[in-house]
């Protein structure tokens, strides 16, 4: 299982919309997130537009190429690319990974815990 988190910036003044939007994602882009085998997938909004997102999958590859083969994504990506500062492309394709640096589990682990 792989971390991803990555993070992306939503135009200050389209905060409200991007919030809107996502307090009701389209049926079929929750089964396509689903079904490219992402899981635990959450994004959190900063005050400033800093968007933090975070999933856990078995293959970015698979999981990225998927997404990349779906209609349904290409259109909820076209339908949410008007709300982000400086994005060049889909932002599920542009968004910058995030290096992890900690995890607690895998710490213990390593400690036998």
């Amino acid at each position: 299982m792989t971390r991803v988190c990555f993070q992306l910036s939503v135009s200050p003044e389209h905060l409200d919309e991007y919030r809107r939007r996502h307090a009701a994602v389209w049926p079929a882009m929750l089964r396509e997130i689903d079904a490219s085998g992402r899981r635990n997938y959450s994004l959190f909004l900063r005050p400033d537009g800093l968007l933090i997102g975070y999933y856990e999958t078995d293959s970015v590859e698979a999981s990225d190429a998927y997404l990349e083969a779906s209609a349904a994504a290409a259109e909820w990506e076209a339908h949410m690319g008007d709300l982000f500062d400086g994005l060049d492309g889909r932002a599920d394709q542009a968004a910058t990974p995030l290096e992890e640096v900690f995890n607690l589990g895998d710490q213990l682990a390593a400690l036998g815990e």
